[in-house]
């Protein structure tokens, strides 16, 4: 008979199990009952950490927010651009980095406080720099929708690097299309190079806030 003692449930090693599985089944196939079969304990074992299914993708937001922080140090030194695009480039390559990952962090609670060091100190670099604090609030939360609405859409075409949703051949739509020639040649600047649309729309976000408050 084996003696290996196995890890003791918790929240952690839950919400580490489901983010493993996301890249599997994906959001819709998430459910309480795959996770406890992974674990192999039953379902209602499961209800002593969470509640329901909207508190463990609270507990897994939290978790990708962690490894994120982990994987993108700040640089004390940035401007308040600089610390603009570090932050959401770090958020769009956490997010990409999970099947549906842009809709699990999507309206989630973080159930710690990880996230107020790196708000505080971003936060006193942007007052530092000029802006009142609900112009910091204002210029860090538009551009952190733009990050989460833009992989939200890049999810619905390419789930994970590498595959593509069928119904998504730019080729076949302009083909579909060719009676409205602008929208057809429109669906290369939609579905393709994101990673290049991305960073222009970042930049365009970025310029705006600076021009709209008057800091350079």
């Amino acid at each position: 008979m084996g003696t290996e003692r196995r890890a003791p449930l918790d929240r952690k090693r839950v919400a580490d199990t489901a983010l493993k599985l996301l890249n599997e089944v994906g959001l819709d196939g998430l459910t309480l009952r795959v996770i406890a079969r992974e674990l192999d304990v039953k379902a209602p074992a499961l209800y002593w950490h969470f509640k329901d299914k909207q508190a463990l993708l609270d507990e897994m937001a939290t978790e990708m927010y962690r490894r994120m922080v982990a994987g993108t140090p700040l640089d004390p030194d940035d401007t308040w651009r600089e610390r603009l695009l570090r932050t959401n480039r770090g958020l769009r390559t956490a997010l990409l980095g999970y099947r549906d990952g842009a809709k699990v962090f999507s309206g989630s609670r973080f159930t710690g406080l990880e996230h107020a060091a790196q708000l505080e100190d971003t936060l006193r670099l942007f007052t530092a720099a000029g802006f009142t604090l609900a112009q910091a609030v204002r210029a860090t939360s538009t551009t952190y929708a733009y990050t989460l609405g833009f992989v939200t859409e890049e999810q619905g075409v390419q789930p994970l690097p590498g595959e593509r949703r069928e119904g998504y051949d730019v080729d076949q739509r302009a083909r579909l299309m060719a009676d409205y020639p602008l929208s057809a040649a429109a669906g290369a600047e939609i579905f393709l190079d994101y990673e290049r649309h991305f960073e222009e729309g970042l930049e365009v976000v970025i310029a705006g806030i600076g021009a709209r408050y008057g800091i350079g």
